[in-house]
């Protein structure tokens, strides 16, 4: 199968996609590192959902410094000898800042972050869990993180809006759109199965993933 070609993969997708879970899935099953997001170490991000106006900037702001710090560390010459498989893309960063922030605040953050992005790497592949909003919903309160217990529907729907008019344009790398709706990649070995050789089949620089009923 060819993989080779890959060095830097990053999965994406709103809070529930499952883009966590399945970085760490396809990280064990090829052999690869991980760069994961550590939003536990956010100490803005619990009062964040019980008072958004208040600490979306600091919140955003750690976030902010955290990304660009992990993925600084990341692009060390002989780090990507290896394949690493990120859960972020640091360009969504500011798809959050502009449904939390406004006016002067992310008039402030988007100074900010012109200032640090240019210090990215850019991944091989970029995949990209689609899901609607009530199914992000069960996922999250599934989990039952109890910081996350704040988060609603409409929060979620406005979130999944924002992901997929990104994505809709998005062309910094190859990107494959995937319909998790009907996939369990942690429980279903078969479904990370079929992901893993489409990924490895894809030859165009934007694809799509689905499963028939």
């Amino acid at each position: 199968m060819p993989l080779g070609k890959y060095r830097y993969i990053a999965v994406e997708g709103p809070i529930g996609a499952g883009k966590t879970s399945l970085a760490q899935r396809l990280a064990a099953r090829l052999g690869a590192t991980t760069l994961l997001e550590q939003p536990d170490s956010n100490p803005f991000l619990a009062r964040f959902y019980l008072d958004r106006a208040r600490y979306a900037l600091p919140a955003q702001l750690f976030f902010l410094f955290q990304r660009v710090d992990q993925l600084r560390t990341a692009a060390q010459p002989d780090l990507f000898a290896r394949l690493t498989i990120a859960d972020f893309l640091l360009e969504k960063d500011p798809l959050f800042a502009g449904l939390t922030l406004a006016g002067e605040e992310l008039a402030l953050y988007r100074r900010i972050y012109e200032a640090l992005a240019p210090q990215a790497p850019r991944p091989d592949l970029v995949i990209y869990l689609h899901a609607t909003a009530a199914t992000l919903l069960e996922r999250v309160q599934r989990r039952g993180v109890e910081y996350e217990l704040p988060i609603n529907e409409p929060y979620l729907a406005a979130l999944a809006d924002a992901y997929g008019r990104f994505f809709y344009h998005y062309a910094e790398a190859p990107l494959l759109v995937v319909n998790s709706e009907r996939l369990d990649f942690v429980a279903r070995d078969a479904d990370l199965e079929v992901l893993v050789r489409h990924i490895g089949a894809m030859r165009g620089r934007r694809e799509y993933f689905n499963v028939a009923d």
